[in-house]
């Protein structure tokens, strides 16, 4: 009797072995697949980010050419005002140096005077 016992001992803990080989499997089998789909959420994530980076990077970029295009208009005009205020200036010398030449001239040969004596 004893070798049936042991022979129905040796069947039940093969049956056990079995069992828990198949639980194992499916355990493996199921962490398996939570793996691939945390690997599918995280490439979706990716995938996302770098859509909003994206998108970000380009309103940034689009910002900037604004700002670039409002410069050089506010640079153009300063530009011509500056422009503008020196023809004023110019025209008004040449206006003075028709109504006094005299003037002109002698104001002209102090100023290379002054400038000859700092230039020594």
């Amino acid at each position: 009797m004893a070798d049936t016992e042991d022979v129905v001992a040796d069947a039940a803990s093969k049956a056990r072995n079995a069992a828990r080989r198949t639980v194992d499997r499916a355990r493996e089998e199921k962490l398996e697949e939570q793996v691939s789909r945390l690997q599918d959420d995280l490439k979706r994530i990716a995938d996302t980010l770098t859509r909003m980076g994206e998108s970000k990077v380009e309103q940034a970029h689009g910002a900037a050419r604004r700002e670039v295009r409002h410069l050089v208009a506010n640079g153009q005009q300063a530009l011509d005002s500056v422009q503008d205020e020196f023809s004023q200036v110019e025209r008004q010398l040449k206006d003075t140096i028709r109504q006094k030449p005299l003037t002109a001239v002698a104001g002209a040969l102090a100023v290379g005077f002054v400038l000859a004596l700092l230039t020594r």
